[in-house]
C-alpha cells in the first residue's frame, strides 16, 4: 500500500509539470503505456538557448573528459527542477514491475530489441535526439546499414577540406613510393584564400609526411603537393578524383581541387558516408587520420608540431577509426568521423556547423545520444 500511494504521488508530479506545460497530448492522457513512452522522449527534447548552447559546445569540445563530466554536472545544478522531474519519473519506472502495471508490455518490447540488436530501433525508441547545431547531419549505422538520424542529407554542399579524404586515396591507389621526397612549391600557394599553414614554400618532406599531415592537420600545401607530384599533375589527380566518386555512387560530388579550399568542391552527406566508407579500406588514412600529433624535424631549424584538427581523437572516451575536420566560409564548420559507440560502428557527418566549437559539440551530443539508448534498454 505504502508503494503504491509513493507511486501515485510520483506519477501525479510528473503529469502536473507536464500538463502544465502543454507538452502531455491529450490522445496520451488515459493511455498508460504511451505516457511511459512519451516521458522517454520528452526528456531529451527541451530546447536550449543559444548561450547555453555555445557553452555547451565549447565544453563538450575539450578533450580531457574528467573536466567535461566534472563541468557538466555542475552545470545540471542549474536546471535542478528538471533534473528532479526527471529523477521521479525514473524512481517511479523502477516501480512499475512492483506494481503490477506497465511492465510486461515495456519488457517484451525491450526483449525484443535485445534480441534483435536492433541499434535503429533503440535509439528511436528510448532516446530522443537532441537539438544540433550542424545544419546538415547524418548519423549512418554501419552495421544495419541505415541512417540513425538524416537532416538534409541529399542537399549538396562545399566540403571544405573533407575533400582532402579523396586526395588522399587516389594517391593511394597510385602505390606511388612513400618514402620519396617531395618539396612544396610557391605553386602549391592557394593565391585567392589565405589560408594559415606552418609549412613553406621550399620544405622537404617524404610523401609520406605529407600525407599525414594533409590528413591529420588538415595542412593545404601538403594536400596540393601530393596532387601536383601524382602522375600527370594536379589536372590528373583531380580527374581521378572525379571518377573514383562516380566509381563509389557519390553522384552529387564533383572536386575542383585538392585541398577544399575552392568552394566547387561539393557533396552531399548521403556521398560523403559513401567516401568514409571507402576510406575505411586505407589503413594509413586510419592511421594518419587518428594520430594525435606529428613532428617534424628539420637541420637547423627548430622542431614543427602539429596536431590534429579534431580535438576528440585525443578523447580517451572516443573510439575513432578515422577522422576529417574542414572549414572554408562556404561550407562552414564540417566534420566527418567513422567511430564506435556502445561497441557499434558508426559514420558521423557534420556540415555547416555554425559555431566553433558546435560540429565538436555535435559529435559528443550524439555519442551521450547513442549511449543514452543503449543504457535504457538495459537498465529496463
Amino acid at each position: 500500500m505504502k508503494l503504491k500511494l509513493i507511486a501515485l504521488l510520483l506519477f501525479g508530479h510528473i503529469l502536473s509539470a507536464y500538463a502544465a506545460s502543454d507538452d502531455l497530448p491529450k490522445s496520451l492522457q488515459n493511455n498508460e503505456p504511451a505516457r511511459v513512452e512519451f516521458a522517454f522522449a520528452a526528456e531529451n527534447a527541451t530546447p536550449t538557448p543559444d548561450v547555453k548552447s555555445a557553452a555547451e559546445d565549447a565544453l563538450l569540445a575539450r578533450a580531457d573528459e574528467a573536466e567535461i563530466e566534472k563541468e557538466l554536472a555542475a552545470a545540471e545544478q542549474l536546471s535542478a527542477p528538471e533534473s528532479g522531474l526527471h529523477k521521479a519519473f525514473d524512481d517511479f519506472v523502477k516501480l512499475l514491475p512492483q506494481l503490477g502495471f506497465g511492465s510486461k508490455q515495456q519488457d517484451a518490447s525491450v526483449n525484443a530489441l535485445q534480441q534483435k540488436n536492433d541499434l535503429s530501433a533503440a535509439v528511436k525508441k528510448f532516446a530522443a535526439m537532441p537539438r544540433m547545431r550542424s545544419s546538415i547531419v547524418l548519423i549512418y549505422d554501419e552495421n544495419g546499414k541505415q541512417a540513425l538520424h538524416s537532416k538534409n542529407a541529399d542537399v549538396v554542399t562545399p566540403i571544405a577540406s573533407i575533400t582532402k579524404l579523396m586526395t588522399a586515396m587516389v594517391v593511394l591507389d597510385a602505390k606511388l613510393p612513400l618514402d620519396e621526397e617531395i618539396s612544396i612549391s610557391s605553386s602549391d600557394i592557394n593565391r585567392q584564400k589565405r589560408s594559415r599553414s606552418k609549412t613553406r614554400a621550399g620544405m622537404t618532406m617524404t610523401r609520406g609526411e605529407l600525407l599525414k599531415l594533409a590528413l591529420m592537420a588538415s595542412d593545404n600545401l601538403s594536400a596540393a603537393a601530393l596532387a601536383r607530384t601524382y602522375p600527370g599533375g594536379t589536372e590528373a589527380a583531380l580527374e581521378r578524383m572525379n571518377a573514383k566518386a562516380r566509381e563509389l555512387g557519390m553522384n552529387s560530388s564533383h572536386f575542383m581541387d585538392p585541398t577544399g579550399l575552392n568552394s566547387g568542391n561539393v557533396a552531399t552527406a548521403n556521398d560523403l558516408v559513401k567516401m568514409v566508407r571507402a576510406a575505411q579500406g586505407y589503413e594509413l588514412i586510419h592511421k594518419f587520420s587518428t594520430s594525435t600529433s606529428h613532428t617534424i624535424e628539420r637541420a637547423g631549424h627548430r622542431p614543427m608540431r602539429f596536431h590534429n584538427t579534431n580535438p576528440l581523437v585525443r578523447n580517451a572516451s572516443w573510439d575513432i577509426g578515422l577522422s576529417k575536420t574542414g572549414y572554408i566560409s562556404e561550407a562552414g564548420r564540417c566534420l566527418v568521423m567513422e567511430a564506435k559507440i556502445t561497441e557499434h560502428p558508426v559514420i558521423i557527418v557534420l556540415l555547416d556547423s555554425w559555431g566553433r566549437n558546435s560540429r565538436v559539440g555535435d559529435a559528443n551530443r550524439v555519442k551521450k545520444w547513442m549511449e543514452k539508448a543503449n543504457y535504457s534498454t538495459r537498465d529496463m
